[in-house]
């Protein structure tokens, strides 16, 4: 499946994307803040589009002008998520490379992706969370429509093998259909 926006394509992702992955990847600045560590290789980008982002549900976020994998943008259905949500909710997550930070591409890929979630998937409802410092995917979240939840702090988080402050959001479809549909 391919979501299309004005300036994206949001598509499944393909090893042929591993040097695109790993160029945005590698910079300590996108990894961590979000949750996972820096790739070491073009070979490690290419084993996490096999075994993390080979998901339906998840997405590279493509340049039109370019066709050139920046990001990535996914859903993660009911159990899958790092939240306790139920079986007709998600959890969304994304990122994209610093080089395209500040264009408002994330926003424009995660839009797609709630329509598609509350369209097509028709879940009831969306979260999404960041982590202290990271005010960039909290200002994502306000223009989408997220609304503050909760807070989890002193939270285990293996992927980094340390402990995290994360401030959880939602939307639930019907606010999302009354605002942006």
């Amino acid at each position: 499946m391919i979501l299309k926006t004005e300036r994206l394509q949001l598509r499944p992702w393909s090893e042929t994307d591993a040097e695109s992955l790993y160029e945005y990847a590698k910079d300590p600045l996108v990894g961590p803040i979000a949750g996972w560590p820096v790739h070491s290789s073009v070979e490690h980008s290419r084993q996490i589009i096999r075994d993390v982002l080979s998901s339906d549900t998840t997405f590279a976020v493509v340049l039109n002008e370019s066709g050139k994998a920046v990001g990535s943008i996914g859903l993660m259905l009911g159990k899958q998520s790092n939240l306790i949500i139920g079986d007709k909710e998600a959890e969304l997550g994304y990122w994209i490379g610093v080089p395209y930070w500040g264009r408002g591409l994330i926003p424009e890929a995660a839009r797609a992706m709630m329509h598609y979630a509350f369209e097509e998937l028709e879940l009831s409802t969306l979260w999404c969370g960041y982590f202290d410092g990271n005010e960039k995917s909290k200002r994502v979240q306000e223009k989408c429509g997220f609304q503050y939840h909760h807070t989890e702090a002193n939270k285990e988080w293996p992927l980094m093998n340390d402990h995290r402050t994360e401030h959880i959001t939602c939307i639930k479809k019907a606010q999302w259909q009354s605002t942006y549909r």
